[in-house]
């Protein structure tokens, strides 16, 4: 496979960085090409300019350039350290700014039918994603009962609106809690449950989010049938399937 990593951390001797130098390794070890995105290393511009706005779509260099990899790449991992309840603001930059009219959304027509090409149609239609999150809190912070709130529901709006508004389709992530008392041990120990995620990459089963044109959501109102999931609300409204601890 061709596989991008998109990487947010300032550090090149963090945790992050050992986490994102074996997954390069261990990927090409089996086979696969890789290429990164290194946002800090890159000196990413992160801020929208105004010669980038939909009605002036001077599209620059660097933007095209990503969007070239996206294009190139069957699986789209996006590694990062959960700050302040989401991506680092680097990342957040990236996605507003490679994501153009066009590219990321403004895709396929309105109609009685349908409401353009998204939520698993797009210009990333047939592609993987995959979010590799570290977090400093415990496991138990994240639960559905968590003082951090359940990180399934806090992962739904990058999951949901910035992975598979476009088309991906999105896998579990995989998950990295209290960073802070990593240990050689417990590093060789994430390695090797990241090796198994990677090595499943093409098979994992991904989250089953409804489709916004096959029917469930009555449109042009985009809300899901009443018929549909009755006293859902949020999150969980939005999965074809019950879900399963992520």
């Amino acid at each position: 496979m061709n596989i991008l990593i998109v990487y947010a951390h300032p550090d090149p001797q963090s945790l992050n960085a050992s986490l994102k130098d074996y997954a390069v390794r261990h990927l090409q070890a089996g086979g696969h090409t890789v290429q990164v995105s290194d946002l800090y290393a890159m000196e990413w511009n992160a801020i929208l300019q105004a010669d980038e706005i939909p009605e002036r779509a001077d599209h620059r260099a660097d933007i095209l350039r990503e969007q070239e990899k996206l294009r190139w790449a069957n699986t789209v991992i996006f590694q990062f350290p959960l700050w302040w309840f989401s991506m680092p603001a680097i990342m957040k930059g990236w996605v507003e700014r490679v994501y153009t009219l066009g590219f990321g959304y403004g895709v396929g027509e309105h109609s009685d039918q349908r409401w353009g090409d998204r939520y698993g149609e797009g210009t990333l239609a047939g592609k993987r994603a995959m979010l590799l999150v570290t977090a400093g809190g415990w496991e138990s912070h994240y639960s559905p009962r968590g003082i951090n709130g359940a990180i399934d529901e806090l992962l739904f709006p990058i999951h949901h609106g910035i992975l598979f508004y476009p088309g991906m389709e999105v896998l579990p992530p995989f998950l990295l809690y209290r960073t802070g008392r990593m240990n050689e041990a417990l590093f060789a120990e994430a390695c090797a449950r990241l090796g198994q995620r990677l090595d499943t990459l093409a098979t994992t089963a991904p989250i089953p989010f409804r489709r916004q044109n096959d029917g469930d959501y009555d449109i042009p109102a985009m809300t899901l049938k009443a018929t549909l999931a009755p006293g859902a609300q949020g999150f969980k409204a939005h999965l074809a399937q019950p879900p399963s601890l992520l």
